[in-house]
């Protein structure tokens, strides 16, 4: 006989879940289009970029227990996979990148660019590429049982590797500069606010569709398996799962999350270049879910929305001083409040329980 099964469906939980897609949608829509200047809403386009890198990581993280310092290498991926295409497009058919015939290193388009002309090959490349290659490193990395630090350190050196292989070929992928002066964006033009509104909504609707796809995921049978990997990976093998597998899956699919958040960042921000994606944004994005909460759904993405606004506001003000406050930050939250901001609601509403539940004294006779 089993007991009764909490499902998503349930009349409660449900309700609760569309009515906070809801609000979700009516402030990217509706409010943030009216409030917003284009400068300010174009920004608010990048936080979601990089909001969108969160939820992979507050997957794999929060609930599967790897500390990720590598999703630079996923979101820089995607990000080049788009920004080769709309070079392409603008240099139109047979002709090569501005930037190319600028330094003049070659002679005809590489091989290797050629695809990218296409739509239909560059935009699931920019998904399905960043999702190969972490396909192939956790599969080594897992089935050997490497994690924990180890695991964070092995990441973290991927993304510095391929940023300096992208320093060092100019030539093909521009180098320190990187990928820059896109014009247009599948026939729109990018310097029209109009469009540029455009690009914001689809990143918007992107992002609403990845909080989906994460809450289907961490409240699905997988999402349990995955929490009783990160706290008992022995008995979950002893019960006849392969953890390797199950950590592979959330690896894998916070890699796609951050290479169509660095495909949809390309024509949001304008460029691509190895300083957005080596060890420091990718340490920054792990700030962001940590300071939001990297156990609870929208945690990381308000965390990462947070810790991308005071970067650009305070950066303003103390340009020298930012990564202190930014690494102070992170040292606070870590050691007085693990959890991240979203654990002070929890924090209050067991406070207010606690306050509710206390036992009548007894009244004399």
């Amino acid at each position: 006989m089993t007991g009764p099964k909490t499902s998503l469906l349930a009349p409660g939980r449900w309700t609760r879940t569309v009515a906070g897609f809801a609000v979700g949608a009516v402030l990217l829509f509706a409010v943030a289009p009216v409030a917003l200047s284009d400068f300010r809403l174009s920004l608010l386009a990048k936080y979601l970029c990089l909001a969108m890198v969160a939820i992979g990581i507050g997957l794999a993280w929060g609930r599967g227990g790897l500390l990720t310092l590598g999703q630079g290498v996923f979101f820089g991926l995607g990000g080049y996979a788009m920004a080769m295409h709309l070079k392409l497009a603008d240099a139109g058919p047979g002709n090569m990148p501005d930037f190319m015939e600028l330094y003049g290193q070659l002679d005809a388009l590489p091989w290797w660019w050629r695809p990218f002309a296409s739509p239909y090959f560059a935009l699931p490349a920019a998904v399905l590429l960043p999702m190969a290659v972490a396909y192939l490193l956790g599969s080594l990395v897992f089935r050997r049982r490497v994690r924990g630090a180890y695991f964070a350190i092995l990441s973290q050196a991927l993304a510095a590797a391929l940023a300096i292989f992208l320093i060092g070929q100019q030539g093909t992928t521009g180098g320190t500069n990187g990928l820059t002066d896109f014009q247009g964006f599948f026939g729109y033009a990018l310097d029209d606010p109009v469009n540029q509104r455009m690009v914001y909504f689809i990143i918007a609707g992107a992002l609403l569709l990845l909080l989906a796809l994460a809450r289907h995921l961490m409240h699905s049978r997988y999402g349990e398996l995955l929490v009783a990997v990160r706290d008992a990976e022995e008995r979950v093998r002893f019960l006849g799962y392969d953890p390797a597998n199950v950590k592979l899956v959330a690896y894998v699919t916070a890699a796609g999350m951050a290479g169509l958040a660095g495909a949809l960042f390309v024509p949001a921000v304008g460029i691509i270049n190895p300083a957005l994606i080596g060890i420091v944004p990718s340490i920054e994005f792990v700030i962001g879910v940590a300071v939001g909460g990297r156990a609870t759904l929208l945690g990381p993405v308000l965390g990462a929305v947070a810790v991308a606004w005071a970067r650009t506001s305070l950066s303003e003000q103390f340009p020298a001083a930012w990564t202190y406050l930014q690494g102070l930050l992170f040292v606070l939250v870590v050691a007085f409040l693990p959890g991240g901001l979203a654990s002070l609601v929890r924090r209050v509403r067991a406070r207010r329980r606690a306050s509710q539940t206390v036992p009548a004294q007894e009244v004399p006779a």
